[in-house]
């Protein structure tokens, strides 16, 4: 279950974006192995609220495109599909026999600055932030120079997929 809540007024989302969204969620989450009923939601804000979400999370005051909360924990450079390929999962992992993968909020308003930025367009800018966050939630990282060239390689591939490119 996918679940979008609009908890902004500054930028008009169209259920045609939310419904990508959807589509590329459930993709993802194909594509990387899930294979069980899962949860994920997605908070669209504006830049006060994510600022206020990444100081009270992070401890850094400042705005950000998106954040990422995954409720799983892969250890130390795993990603979903080496930790759960056998998708057994524990009864806390779990809401009514959907597994809780986590929560992405996505700034609007930060979106809209970057396709500006970026010179690209609102939509993709979402969808590629999405893609990314999603990735988070199944362990992804880009801390590490290796880890960072990975996981754009699956971004791209899987926005690939839905004719999203730069």
């Amino acid at each position: 279950m996918i679940f979008i809540d609009n908890r902004q007024n500054k930028i008009e989302v169209a259920d045609k974006l939310k419904g990508y969204m959807k589509d590329i969620i459930e993709y993802a989450l194909k594509a990387e192995g899930v294979k069980v009923p899962c949860e994920v939601s997605v908070l669209f804000v504006d830049n006060e609220s994510i600022r206020e979400i990444n100081k009270e999370n992070r401890d850094i005051d400042s705005a950000t495109d998106v954040l990422s909360f995954p409720m799983l924990d892969y250890g130390t450079s795993n990603i979903f599909k080496d930790v759960y390929n056998d998708n057994q999962f524990e009864a806390s992992d779990l809401d009514d026999g959907n597994l809780i993968l986590g929560d992405i909020v996505i700034s609007l308003e930060k979106a809209k600055e970057q396709s500006i930025e970026f010179d690209h367009t609102f939509e993709r800018e979402v969808l590629y932030l999405t893609v990314h966050s999603v990735l988070h939630l199944l362990g992804y990282d880009h801390m590490e120079k290796n880890e960072k060239i990975i996981m754009r390689k699956r971004e791209e591939e899987i926005l690939e997929e839905f004719k999203i490119i730069r």
